[in-house]
């Protein structure tokens, strides 16, 4: 079988998570490490469910679509078979914003 290349590889869900912290404000940034850790469960169901809400009302003032690919990375911390394509969706993301 051929080895896999950079370009063929599935795409690494935390390496893609790595590459949009990046792109975020630092606060927000430091929300989303501090969210993802294993203890912060409590705090990271409520967190999720705002995201993915917000998200959905992205058409009103102050929320947007942002929320809802960032509501979702929090919850593929607790359910791991949507890792894989969320990575992809990360991944497809983070190429169209433009580069660092």
């Amino acid at each position: 079988a051929p080895a896999l290349t950079a370009m063929t590889r599935p795409p690494d869900f935390n390496a893609e998570m790595r590459r949009l912290r990046k792109r975020m404000p630092a606060w927000a940034g430091r929300l989303m490490v501090a969210a993802r850790r294993p203890g912060a469960i409590w705090w990271r169901i409520p967190l999720t469910a705002a995201l993915m809400l917000g998200g959905m009302l992205g058409f009103l003032p102050l929320l947007g679509f942002w929320m809802l690919p960032l509501g979702f990375a929090l919850v593929a911390v607790d359910v791991p078979f949507i890792r894989r394509p969320l990575a992809r969706m990360l991944a497809f993301i983070n190429r169209k914003l433009a580069p660092l």
